[in-house]
């Protein structure tokens, strides 16, 4: 390093003395290894943490796909047990009906047996002795009187063995319905029991569902709140690795600036050489004419630049001057409180040993020779904006170029971006 600073003094001492002067720009910053590596480091820690989050979040999400499908089994089977619900209170209602019914069956069928018994028992009994039959003798014997005698034979004829049986029919009739009527009743017991029970399962399955639905929510609560964090990281790792980019941007233009200055050094040191061999110019009654301005000379001016902040609105003839509010973007980058150069102030700085550009690019356009891209030369500005010029920088040669990009970054050498660039350069020299 002190080598190259006394190579640096010397050049400078001979530009001084014996061509028009060349400013030696400051170098830009140069990080030291230890910014680097701690830089990365940080990145690296941000990346761990993105990943250990990102596996949390992914078992966060698969429980939560595990409870979603368990929430919609236990709202079917919710459903199922209305269902049966509906279908057992169906059953227990339709059981009460029967069990109305059969009871006014048998009531009915009592109430006929209790009739006919009665009517019977009222015909025969003086007639009715052992047994289920009248005896024919007994009752010509208490017969009163020959008429009385005639109706008892009717009364005989028409208490036949089929009325005696009939009457018996009633009877077990009268059991039967008695038997239905235990049976309804007991087929009403266990229909409402079932009621209960499965009364008693849709209210368990309907806590199941809510207590699943909980569980959901609040392990989407959870999920959100890991993803959140993620993108928290996300953010840090992004702005570390920025971080990391930047430092490693700002070592690379220090070394672009260090080979800038040994070719500058050298292109000096052959011109003084030239000079040397040259013959001394005649003697002039008039004063010299100002040395013309030369392609190295703007790039050499441009290149001076390297790693000075981008400012919207900033740069002229003298160099980077503070930037100008916009109300928007550049604002939210503070480019009003920087001092530095957008891209048509850093044409306007090369340039100004030859002409004065005007601060628009559009303008700045209009203001050369323009030339197909194919034949463009070192020292043409190249443009960009198919649908309206927005951005101007230097071609280097090489495929290379020099601009004052955007806010938020510096003035760099970069190779040239063909998207949405303009057909032409513009060529102010040669």
């Amino acid at each position: 390093m002190a080598g190259w600073v006394a190579a640096v003094a010397a050049g400078l001492a001979f530009v001084l003395g014996a061509s028009p002067a060349v400013a030696v720009p400051p170098p830009p910053p140069n990080p030291s290894d230890s910014e680097l590596q701690e830089s990365k480091d940080s990145a690296h820690q941000r990346a761990n943490q993105v990943g250990k989050l990102t596996n949390q979040l992914a078992e966060a999400e698969g429980r939560l796909t595990s409870l979603q499908n368990e929430v919609a089994l236990k709202l079917e089977l919710a459903n199922k047990a209305r269902v049966d619900a509906e279908e057992a209170a169906n059953a227990a209602a339709q059981a009460r009906r029967d069990a109305r019914q059969a009871s006014e069956d048998a009531a009915t069928a009592g109430r006929a047996v209790d009739v006919a018994r009665k009517e019977t028992d009222k015909f025969v009994a003086g007639s009715y002795q052992q047994g289920s039959k009248m005896g024919s003798l007994s009752a010509y014997v208490t017969s009163a009187s020959p008429e009385d005698v005639l109706l008892r034979a009717q009364l005989l004829e028409a208490v036949s063995d089929e009325q005696l049986d009939a009457l018996e029919e009633l009877r077990t009739a009268q059991i039967k319905k008695a038997n239905a009527d235990s049976a309804a009743r007991k087929a009403l017991e266990v229909a409402e029991a079932k009621q209960r029970e499965t009364e008693q399962a849709d209210r368990a399955a309907r806590d199941a569902y809510q207590s699943a639905v909980d569980a959901r929510a609040s392990q989407a609560a959870r999920a959100k709140e890991l993803e959140a964090d993620r993108d928290s990281v996300q953010r840090m790792l992004y702005q570390a690795q920025r971080k990391v980019e930047g430092l490693e941007d700002q070592r690379e233009r220090y070394q672009d600036w260090l080979e800038a200055k040994r070719e500058e050094q050298a292109q000096q040191a052959q011109q003084a050489a030239a000079a040397a061999q040259a013959p001394a110019p005649a003697p002039s009654s008039g004063s010299p004419a100002p040395a013309s301005p030369t392609i190295e000379t703007v790039i050499s001016r441009a290149m001076s630049q390297l790693g000075v902040p981008y400012a919207w609105g900033g740069g002229n003839t003298e160099g980077p001057t503070y930037g100008v509010r916009d109300y928007g973007v550049a604002d939210s980058y503070g480019d009003y409180n920087k001092i530095g150069f957008d891209c048509s102030g850093l044409m306007i700085y090369a340039f100004a040993p030859l002409t004065t550009l005007p601060h628009y690019s559009g303008y700045q356009y209009e203001s050369g020779t323009k030339v197909p891209l194919s034949q463009m030369q070192r020292g043409d500005m190249l443009f960009w904006g198919n649908g309206g010029i927005h951005h101007v920088a230097l071609y280097l040669g090489n495929g290379q170029m020099i601009e004052a990009p955007q806010s938020g970054m510096f003035v760099r050498v970069t190779p040239v971006r063909y998207s949405d660039i303009l057909p032409y350069a513009v060529r102010l020299i040669g």
